[in-house]
């Protein structure tokens, strides 16, 4: 029987993700979209990844895939050089010698409905009654983190192991800070980096706050001025989820578009950090 379904092209690919993930939602700050490619190239597989690094270019390459949507955006600030003498330059060159696309979704997609952000809250227990931590300025119902009650009110403690209990294994496992026995209702989430949010947190009235990065001195800064408590995942264990639901997404969106699109989720974990060990006191 022939197949009714459409071969897709780099643009239609584009076309698509920029539907699901609107870039009008990114910060101002951020940089979006198709980073590598010709809109006019066939794409017959899709690969979804966190980092836009060398191995996820060898995952496409491996897999035949010929178009790489990643998170996170390979050049945030402007360059001068796609020279293989450094690891970015390496990635464009083995992208283009393998015929293979890449674009990004960043903070469009932690904003958007369904992105980031609300798959973090989903994993930490947070009900579907919650509301951005920070607004987008055109639609409201959209923005970057979220905020909310959780299903199961619990006491930090038992919060802070859901959190480890939910979240993808990783070295840094996570950290938290506050008083084990305080009742937690009300949270505030936040994938990847989440400290420059310590005043919406505070402002938001939650009981905790769960984000990544988090430096010292505004932690301490902080818990002094008696803000929420924190639960500290690493960056790449509250975002990652994200990868299997964009990849299950765009697979749909392509069959409603008729379009022939293979879909796959990476299987690397680009996580930076490889080991951890606890510092003891001596005996």
């Amino acid at each position: 029987m022939t197949s009714t379904y459409a071969r897709a092209r780099v643009g239609d690919v584009v076309a698509l993700i920029d539907d699901l993930y609107p870039p009008q939602l990114a910060e101002p700050w951020d940089s979006v979209g198709l980073i590598v490619g010709d809109p006019d190239d066939r794409v017959e597989r899709v690969l979804v990844a966190l980092d836009p690094v060398c191995a996820i270019g060898e995952e496409a390459r491996s897999i035949g895939a010929n178009f790489v949507l990643t998170h996170h955006p390979l050049y945030l600030r402007p360059t001068h050089s796609v020279a293989t003498t450094q690891a970015k330059g390496r990635l464009v060159h083995q992208l283009i010698r393998s015929g293979c696309a890449l674009m990004n979704a960043h903070t469009n997609a932690d904003a958007q409905t369904g992105g980031v952000a609300d798959i973090l809250s989903d994993m930490v227990g947070m009900s579907e009654n919650r509301v951005p931590l920070v607004a987008n300025d055109d639609d409201v119902s959209v923005g970057i983190g979220r905020v909310g009650e959780l299903r199961e009110p619990c006491s930090l403690a038992e919060f802070a192991a859901r959190v480890a209990r939910v979240l993808p294994s990783t070295p840094a496992g996570v950290t938290w800070s506050g008083d084990p026995d305080a009742a937690v209702r009300r949270v505030a989430v936040s994938p990847g980096a989440g400290d420059s949010l310590l005043g919406d947190v505070c402002e938001a009235g939650v009981d905790a706050y769960v984000t990544a990065d988090m430096r010292h001195h505004p932690a301490s800064e902080h818990l002094e001025d008696g803000g929420p408590a924190l639960v500290i995942g690493s960056h790449y264990a509250t975002e990652s989820p994200w990868v299997a639901m964009a990849a299950k997404r765009i697979s749909e969106a392509a069959r409603e578009r008729g379009l022939n699109l293979d879909v796959c989720a990476s299987t690397r974990v680009t996580e930076p950090w490889h080991g951890h060990l606890s510092t003891k006191e001596e005996q």
